[in-house]
């Protein structure tokens, strides 16, 4: 993951070289070569993410594209949860470094409410937001532990997240409305639910200390699927992610709406440009995760 950008790349080989430095053990190494088993551990994940998207768009303006002042400058930008405080990174709402470390500690305290209350997700494909919203209601109700939707990633395509039991009991009652496609995800964290709750007081410390200032080009939020309009707002924004659902399928409605055509997705994989597509057919969707692809977006490939 990143390294043949980062061979390619100088500006992008910098970017690895300074999280090194900053974590104090080789991020780089583990991108380049795994172990997969650490790598996927949520406290080097999120780092790993951050650190290998901005490599990316390192790279991308590098080679002129989405350049400051440029043709190819975005109108806007959004990420999906982690990915949110990358798009502050490359909005300029905050420095590199400083998102480094708060990542860093997102990842921590992420694991650590897993550990305190671990929990579980599963993705429910082709069935109505309003089903699976009642289902985990109803669940939540019976169970009298927390579980609701997480993610809203495209039209019949969310993740549900909460409690082992009430997870297992929403399943359940989902699998009794027509629910056919329901896959539980290989996770020990209830991501976007309540049960993030015990360390949200010591992630909006880690928050309130990073340094925040107003993006250049808006940063819509995966909470309200508006735009951030000042610091404060920022700041609320990323404290609350961790309970709250993230609304992708809503922010990127909006960012249609406001005349948005076309989408580039920046780091690994192309899941986000999938999504968009799904959401609405009619809009253009790259990724960009490699020199390959990032060569192929330039060309017009």
């Amino acid at each position: 993951m990143g390294r043949d950008l980062a061979d390619a790349y100088p500006q992008a080989r910098l970017l690895f070289e300074k999280a090194d430095g900053i974590l104090g053990f080789s991020l780089s190494r583990m991108c380049f070569d795994g172990p997969k088993t650490a790598l996927d551990d949520t406290i080097n994940t999120q780092p790993a993410l951050y650190v290998t998207s901005l490599a990316t768009l390192a790279a991308l303006r590098a080679e002129g594209g989405a350049h400051d002042g440029g043709a190819a400058r975005p109108a806007m930008v959004a990420g999906h949860s982690l990915g949110e405080l990358t798009a502050l990174a490359a909005a300029g709402a905050m420095d590199y470094v400083d998102g480094l470390r708060l990542v860093r500690e997102r990842g921590r305290l992420m694991k650590l409410a897993g550990e305190q209350s671990p929990g579980g997700m599963a993705a429910v494909i082709k069935m109505a937001d309003e089903d699976v919203e009642r289902s985990c209601q109803e669940a939540s109700d019976e169970i009298g532990q927390p579980v609701q939707i997480a993610n809203y990633n495209s039209p019949g395509q969310v993740v549900i997240s909460g409690d082992k039991d009430a997870l297992a009991r929403a399943i359940e009652l989902l699998k009794e409305r027509g629910g056919r496609r329901i896959i539980p995800l290989a996770v020990s964290i209830a991501a976007h639910s309540p049960l993030m709750a015990s360390v949200v007081g010591e992630y909006r410390a880690a928050v309130d200390a990073t340094p925040f200032r107003m993006p250049e080009v808006p940063v819509v939020a995966n909470i309200s699927a508006r735009p951030l309009l000042s610091v404060d707002e920022i700041r609320d924004e990323l404290a609350g992610q961790f309970t709250w659902p993230v609304r992708w399928t809503a922010s990127v409605q909006w960012m249609i709406e406001q005349g948005v055509t076309g989408f580039v997705e920046v780091g690994p994989k192309d899941v986000l440009s999938k999504l968009v597509k799904r959401i609405d057919r009619r809009a253009g969707a790259e990724s960009v995760g490699d020199a390959a692809s990032l060569q192929a977006l330039l060309s017009g490939g």
